[in-house]
């Protein structure tokens, strides 16, 4: 017998099917997207509807064929009404951005963290998001939901921030705190998600794909939805790698972030490159962040050559590891440093070479600083379009349970 849960999974699934149909193909009419998806055009009327109704999609434009000579109606993500937020808690500054469904920056603010305490960093990350919700209410825009990404590793089952060393914070209940803080500002009930840094950036990098868009960030002023970005589920698997203070990376495997067993995958910023090298801030020697993150290479007389070869042996390291089609790089150090970026690639290019293999594809971050943030924004659209992977709050109720139990 199928269950109630049955039907409503199924429903989700197939809801998610159109959606990054769309979102690949804009334009498809109802009968292409039964032709594409395999549904039947009376379960697509009927899904299509309902999208159109929540305000997912919208419909217009000039009419198209159906394949019958017939003319339809072209539907498209609606970008007009939704809009996600996200937010980058570094270590000495906080940015925060709102985008479209589609990947568009609408409005981006950012400030140096005044308070690096965690209810501190709640309190004006709370302040900075009712300033961008007032700014989209202006627009006609309205939050969907709220992502925040960290320097360190996350417990996303939980909430809680394990382990984030140049925060200085060990076992951080952060997402609670989160949640009341927005709740005191006027956004309550919405969506709220804690991811790190790197993770986070990397959905950006897969869920929207490379094109220019409008940044309204000097004015503060919302951007006109334009130069629309598709999905970029190409990619896969891929690997951001986010230098900035700390060193950490994001891994999309199989159509998922990949974030291990307590959330600590990706803190490639320890990994030992030398035994008994420079002291790193979480207590080690050797560590990466300890040869090339960005204080180190800020120091007067720093070695950018011997700091790009120890990082270029880490991305061979991450790319014999993981085989992935694409390695992203970001964050303050290589954004400052192009020629140290430059060199990491090439080293990564000779390995590769000296192998006789085809490196895999290497570029720098498409939103540029605002990678994480964006990324940060990403988490719950990332997450709805997977109805197989269970969302954020349901494996957080296990986690609480199992904690009790």
């Amino acid at each position: 017998m199928t269950t109630i849960g049955d039907q409503q999974l199924l429903k989700r699934m197939n809801r998610s099917v159109l959606l990054r149909l769309l979102r690949a193909q804009p334009g498809l009419s109802r009968a292409r997207l039964a032709a594409e998806s395999g549904l039947t055009k009376s379960t697509v009327s009927l899904l299509v509807r309902e999208l159109i109704d929540e305000d997912w999609l919208s419909e217009g434009g000039t009419a198209v064929a159906d394949g019958l000579g017939r003319p339809s109606t072209p539907l498209r993500i609606n970008v007009g009404v939704r809009a996600l937020m996200g937010v980058e808690i570094a270590v000495e500054t906080v940015r925060l951005v709102c985008v479209s469904l589609q990947g568009e920056v609408l409005y981006a603010d950012t400030h140096a963290l005044t308070d690096g305490s965690p209810a501190g960093v709640c309190a004006q990350v709370a302040r900075m998001a009712a300033a961008a919700n007032a700014q989209l209410k202006k627009g006609g825009l309205r939050v969907s939901s709220i992502g925040v990404c960290v320097p360190g590793a996350v417990d996303d089952c939980t909430g809680v921030v394990r382990f984030a060393p140049n925060l200085g914070w060990r076992n951080v209940s952060l997402l609670p705190a989160l949640e009341e803080a927005f709740a005191a500002v006027g956004l309550p009930g919405v969506t709220v998600q804690l991811q790190n840094d790197a993770d986070a950036a990397v959905l950006g990098e897969y869920e929207f794909v490379a094109s220019e868009y409008k940044l309204a960030a000097n004015e503060n002023k919302l951007a006109s939805n334009e130069n629309k970005l598709a999905s970029g589920e190409g990619e896969d698997p891929l690997i951001f790698v986010n230098c900035d203070v700390g060193v950490g990376a994001g891994v999309v495997l199989n159509d998922r972030l990949f974030t291990g067993a307590q959330g600590m995958a990706g803190e490639i910023g320890h990994t030992i490159l030398e035994l008994d090298g420079p002291l790193c801030s979480c207590g080690r020697r050797g560590c990466a962040e300890a040869f090339f993150g960005s204080r180190v290479l800020e120091r007067e007389g720093a070695d950018t050559q011997r700091a790009a070869a120890f990082f270029g042996v880490l991305l061979q390291n991450l790319w014999v590891t993981f085989n992935p089609r694409a390695i992203v790089l970001g964050g303050k150090a290589c954004a400052e440093h192009r020629g140290f970026a430059q060199a990491a690639f090439e080293s990564v290019k000779r390995h590769a070479d000296g192998a006789g293999m085809p490196a895999p594809a290497l570029r720098t971050a498409r939103y540029d600083e605002l990678a994480p943030a964006v990324g940060a924004a990403a988490l719950a659209l990332h997450e709805y379009l997977r109805p197989l992977q269970p969302d954020a709050k349901a494996r957080r109720a296990r986690a609480l349970a199992r904690a009790v139990a």
